[in-house]
């Protein structure tokens, strides 16, 4: 069977003329059931498969969306895609997932090969805050451009993101009420706006309460984690942390295997809280607490927000969600050895 078979092959064996063979392809209530039927078997004896990407471009239009995350191996975007899947199926459409790997040139040649394909809205976790001529360049041009995970500031586009200040807080809370003193905020670059703002959050809770230090890390891996890691357990014990916060999860795994291989107990020594709550988390070998996102319902809300702005023709008014996030408390951040029983919360009477 011939993968090249063309309308004109069908048209030719089913002895009728290609506008014939279009119409019971597109418009079948158009042709008599017996020429319809002679068609259709001509198109199985054949193996004639229609080539619907080069008619959607034709037509200027496709059933494809995409989504642009930061990191493709990352189970938060795992979830975050699932979501807008869920969405897409509902009208018919296909998302197309595109991994920029925190690099913005990458990210920008992706926004250009999609737009090459005219797929019909992009949703897209930036990789950096600054202005994006290239996003703005692309709703311009008439693509919808929903932000996922970023609040967007701008009323030319949607955007679904989580309180991450609030976040950042809700850990350092936790931790300081727990007795620490000196708390590590392990993550980077901080040019991405949800690590900025989780630490931001978390400097505000423990500020008057508690030592806070940063441990910059390149990116959000376990490998950035473990060399994080590294370096604080080289750290004399009268000056290591006594509590480690983490940008994402993956840091904070990292962060808990480096610990464990060096004899370092969590959470007797350093107590670790992460970010996401990926489904690892509650799995690791010490139960990881975190600080739970709505993984799949930012990439439902993102897409159905894309969606509806399509299928509105102009008349769509952008939107910008927030959720809230909560901290699930498991075994890594666990009482500390000596913490007297019955201390008062330093944030009892602060709210």
């Amino acid at each position: 069977m011939s993968t090249t078979t063309g309308i004109k092959e069908v048209a030719r064996r089913a002895g009728v003329s290609i506008g014939t063979v279009s119409n019971v392809l597109n418009r079948p209530e158009l042709v008599a059931m017996t020429t319809r039927q002679r068609v259709l078997d001509a198109i199985a004896e054949l193996g004639y498969v229609r080539n619907d990407s080069a008619r959607q471009l034709r037509a200027g239009q496709s059933r494809q969306i995409a989504l642009v995350v930061l990191d493709v191996t990352n189970p938060f975007f795992t979830d975050v895609v699932r979501g807008a899947e869920a969405a897409a199926e509902d009208h018919g459409v296909m998302v197309v997932v595109c991994n920029s790997g925190e690099d913005a040139g990458r990210e920008h040649r992706h926004l250009d090969l999609l737009e090459e394909q005219r797929v019909r809205g992009v949703l897209i976790t930036p990789v950096d805050e600054s202005p994006n001529s290239r996003l703005e360049q692309l709703i311009q041009r008439g693509t919808p451009v929903v932000l996922v995970d970023r609040g967007s500031g701008r009323h030319s586009r949607c955007s679904v993101a989580v309180d991450d200040v609030l976040g950042g807080r809700l850990a350092g809370e936790h931790l300081v009420e727990q007795g620490h003193r000196h708390i590590a905020f392990v993550g980077g670059p901080i040019s991405i706006a949800q690590v900025h703002d989780r630490h931001a959050g978390v400097a505000e809770a423990v500020a008057g309460h508690a030592e806070l230090s940063v441990v910059p890390t390149p990116n959000l891996t376990v490998a950035s984690g473990r060399i994080a890691a590294t370096q604080i357990a080289a750290r004399e014990p009268g000056e290591r942390p006594t509590a480690v916060f983490c940008a994402n999860d993956l840091l904070a795994l990292g962060v808990l295997q480096e610990m464990t291989q060096r004899g370092v107990r969590v959470p007797q020594d350093v107590a670790i809280v992460g970010y996401d709550d990926i489904e690892f988390a509650a799995a690791a070998a010490v139960p990881l607490s975190s600080v739970r996102q709505p993984r799949e319902q930012l990439g439902r809300t993102a897409a159905a927000l894309l969606l509806e702005e399509i299928e509105d023709d102009g008349r769509h008014e952008h939107r910008h969600v927030v959720f809230q996030p909560e901290l699930v408390v498991r075994e890594s951040s666990g009482r500390p050895r000596g913490r007297r029983a019955g201390r008062q919360s330093p944030y009892k009477n602060r709210r």
